[in-house]
Parts: C-alpha cells; sequence; structure tokens
C-alpha cells in the first residue's frame, strides 16, 4: 500500500438518536467531535437509523400484501365445488 493516501482506520462511536442507542465500529468516519464512553475518548457520529431502530431489523415492519396475477386469478375464479 502507498503510504499517506488511505484514510485513518479507528473505533468510532456511532449513536441512533432514534433509539438512543451507542455503538463502536471501526470506521474511516471523519469527524470533529469525541465522546466519552465506557471510560475511553472515541470520535462521535450521530446517526438516524440503525439496526437498533430500523423496521425491518425490530421486526416492527408493516407487510403489504401485494398478490400476484396466480393469486388474484385463482381467489377471483376459485369454484365452491369438488372436481
Amino acid at each position: 500500500m502507498k503510504p499517506g493516501i488511505h484514510p485513518e482506520y479507528r473505533e468510532v462511536v456511532f449513536h441512533d438518536t432514534s433509539s438512543d442507542t451507542y455503538f463502536v465500529i471501526g470506521s474511516t468516519a471523519q469527524t470533529a467531535r469525541t465522546i466519552e464512553y465506557k471510560g475511553q475518548t472515541y470520535p462521535y457520529m450521530t446517526i438516524d437509523v440503525s439496526s437498533a431502530s430500523h423496521p425491518f431489523y425490530t421486526g416492527k415492519q408493516r407487510t403489504t400484501q401485494n398478490d400476484g396475477r396466480i393469486a388474484r386469478f385463482n381467489k377471483r375464479y376459485k369454484t365452491g365445488g369438488t372436481k
């Protein structure tokens, strides 16, 4: 690797503001703020959505029922009798 062209890789505290959760993750994200977290000083970055607050990961997502063409056909022309 060429020296001096790669960003600094370090541990950064990411704060999910919607669920008030903190994550310490290795990152090259540049930030001017720092935070004292569990006795150490880390670079600090806020985020809006993470796995702690996203509906897909929390299981609170709304599912929409989109029937396909075959399902709609079978539903519309379903016969009540046995064959």
